[in-house]
């Protein structure tokens, strides 16, 4: 590795940082000092209980009853945390509302709503009120509620609400598809559902009425609906948000175990219904806050992560809320009515960091962009990337075309851990194509097919030791098997993320894209059995087999294979089917870049598809290597795949 040095901090923005507080607070509570920013690492996962719980005090962590311990089991998969300790994630936001009641706690740039700001106490005021409401619905602890809302301040008054009572949170982007929906909602049955029955994109309205119906009729648990309408008028039984939100009520918490679930997010395997993971307030606090440490964030930020409200960055951008900093939202197209558009925004309102995934910047970077000459960005002083290996050239358009005198902190991680493995540092240089630094609590590594670690070669990404933030479980999961065949079939005892990475001997990384089957479009993952649900479900198609080739460097090429029925010609005409099959019930981002008619899948004996094979050899894996042909149901077929991968490497 050993990129190009783009940008080094000079000695006052890293002794200013966070980072440099937390350091000389160990120092002086612990007496601990370090030569070096790895010698720190190595003591946040050797005493992984003193780590924690420096970063409880440092951050001043509120709970009715603090824990004794923290790391009760070190055990994974069997990991407890936090035994005896009561707290909210709420309590954790609204500290710093106190005294700063007229501060801004929000921004929200909306296409459909148009800009406007909210205050810490106004924040807090509205969060009270939702909070009694759902309690007058029959919201207790431990019940669901979802919502299908747009990343405006209604999903984050919403969320606040919810787990304020000791309810759990979940949530889907609007632009998902009702049957994708419906996945996931059904295995946690709701009691509540909030959706808004419409928008704005792109200067278009997008009228979800019907298809809110259809989710609402499946979705024989929910006791309430409550709708935002804005195209329409309130459907009949439902109660509209903005009742919920006008009472003047004090704000009260329910206080809650360490380990009692906070959100479910989901993450897709490549067979089977989307997994619905489990987080806890505890251990989501504490990620929380430890990220906020490699962001460098403070009280005096300006923050905005672009996000859907489908990622898991939407549940990330409140860590930024959770040191007091002001969060910027955009809700709307970041190409419309131009590339310029989110560059503007930044400037406008003065941001000091903005986070996007790596797609984005290689979007503004080929549309020929200079924000640099076309915005004032003296205010943004940090840039962070993920969702995607963000490319060298990208880092050198960025420090080129952006802004020269910035830190540029890309980071990976996942919805699995709420959380980031690899991720910047405010005292380090940045290198281009490189991620700086392990993340301070977490024991990442690049292991061999055997389980030895790697150094300076690739391997796959391993968490060697537990993580607050990691699941409780996978809801519905009761033996536990599927959340152990998810991480820990692997290397037992071991985290394997599925990811392909390489750590230097300084702790510095590269991802080099998803090792399993997953389908990672912009940031979004999705399993591929969505997909061969949408499209298999044709009564024109037989089979197919979808493989994500997102590889670093390269721009991301999803081919769908498909086996049509017979007598049914693969033209435009089926293609277009397809499209709008996986439009209507997945999502427009998962339409396929190539669309290609194939004979067969090729299947193991016991008739699994062989996604992760065919994924390596179309991403230069030797044909001989990347799978046992003795292992097939169908050999002779793989033949079209190598045949395919020299046509591509050729093009």
């Amino acid at each position: 590795m050993s990129g190009k040095v783009l940008w080094t901090p000079t000695a006052e923005r890293y002794n200013a940082s966070t980072m440099a507080q937390f350091e000389q607070f160990v120092a002086r509570t612990k007496g601990l000092t370090f030569s070096d920013y790895n010698a720190m690492w190595r003591w946040s996962i050797d005493d992984l209980d003193g780590f924690w719980n420096a970063i409880w005090d440092f951050f001043d962590i509120r709970a009715s009853v603090r824990p004794e311990k923290l790391l009760v089991k070190r055990q994974m998969p069997d990991m407890e945390w936090g035994t005896g300790g009561m707290l909210n994630y709420a309590d954790n936001i609204f500290k710093h509302a106190q005294g700063r009641e007229d501060h801004p706690a929000v921004i929200v740039q909306s296409e459909t709503f148009g800009r406007s700001e909210m205050s810490w106490g106004e924040l807090q005021r509205r969060v009270a009120s939702v909070a009694g409401r759902l309690r007058g619905m029959g919201v207790g602890q431990g019940d669901r509620v979802v919502a299908i809302l747009p990343n405006t301040e209604t999903a984050l008054i919403a969320f606040l609400a919810t787990v304020s009572i000791g309810g759990i949170w979940s949530l889907c982007a609007p632009d998902m598809g009702h049957v994708a929906i419906l996945d996931r909602f059904k295995q946690i049955e709701p009691k509540v559902l909030i959706a808004q029955d419409g928008y704005l994109y792109a200067g278009k309205p997008v009228d979800r009425r019907e298809i809110l119906a259809e989710i609402g009729a499946g979705l024989l648990s929910v006791a309430q609906f409550v709708t935002l309408p804005v195209i329409g008028d309130l459907p009949q039984g439902h109660v509209a948000w903005d009742d919920l939100t006008g009472d003047d009520v004090p704000y009260q918490s329910t206080q809650v175990p360490f380990e009692h679930p906070v959100w479910i997010v989901y993450s897709s395997g490549t067979t089977g219904n989307p997994k619905p993971i489990v987080h806890g307030h505890g251990g989501i606090i504490l990620e929380a806050c430890k990220q906020s440490l490699h962001a460098d964030l403070s009280p005096a930020d300006r923050y905005c992560w672009l996000t859907s409200s489908g990622w898991i960055m939407w549940n990330n951008q409140w860590s930024a809320l959770g040191q007091g900093a002001t969060v910027a939202i955009f809700d709307g197209p970041p190409n419309y009515p131009d590339m310029g558009v989110i560059w503007r925004f930044i400037a406008d309102e003065k941001l000091t960091f903005f986070g996007a995934g790596a797609a984005y910047y290689a979007g503004s970077m080929k549309a020929g962009i200079t924000p640099r000459t076309d915005v004032d960005l003296s205010a943004l002083r940090s840039l962070g990337s993920t969702g995607s290996p963000l490319s060298a050239d990208a880092y050198d358009w960025i420090y080129r075309d952006v802004k020269a005198d910035q830190w540029l902190a890309p980071i990976s991680g996942g919805t699995d851990l709420a959380g980031a493995f690899v991720l910047g540092h405010p005292g380090m240089p940045v290198r281009a194509g490189e991620m700086q630094c392990r993340a301070l609590g977490n024991a990442t590594r690049a292991f061999d097919p055997d389980g030895n670690e790697l150094v300076g070669e690739v391997g796959e990404l391993v968490c060697t030791e537990p993580l607050p933030s990691m699941p409780l479980y996978f809801w519905g999961d009761d033996d536990g098997s599927r959340l152990h065949d998810s991480y820990f079939d692997t290397y037992p005892g071991v985290w394997r993320h599925g990811d392909w990475i390489s750590i230097d001997e300084n702790g510095a990384s590269v991802i080099y894209g998803r090792s399993d089957a997953t389908i990672n479009r912009k940031g979004l993952r999705l399993g591929s059995a969505e997909i061969y649900q949408a499209v298999e479900g044709l009564d024109t198609i037989m089979d197919s087999l979808v493989v994500d080739l997102e590889f670093l460097g390269r721009e991301s090429f999803m081919p769908l294979f498909v086996v049509p029925a017979q007598g049914v010609a693969v033209d435009d005409a089926l293609k277009e089917q397809i499209n709008a099959a996986i439009r209507a019930q997945v999502s427009a981002r998962f339409v396929p870049n190539e669309i290609v008619e194939i004979k067969e899948v090729p299947r193991t004996l016991s008739g699994k598809k062989l996604e992760v094979p065919v994924k390596k050899l179309l991403l230069g894996g030797d044909p001989a290597r990347v799978v046992n042909r003795d292992s097939m149901a169908n050999p002779d077929c793989f033949d079209f795949f190598i045949a395919y991968a020299n046509a591509r490497a050729t093009a």
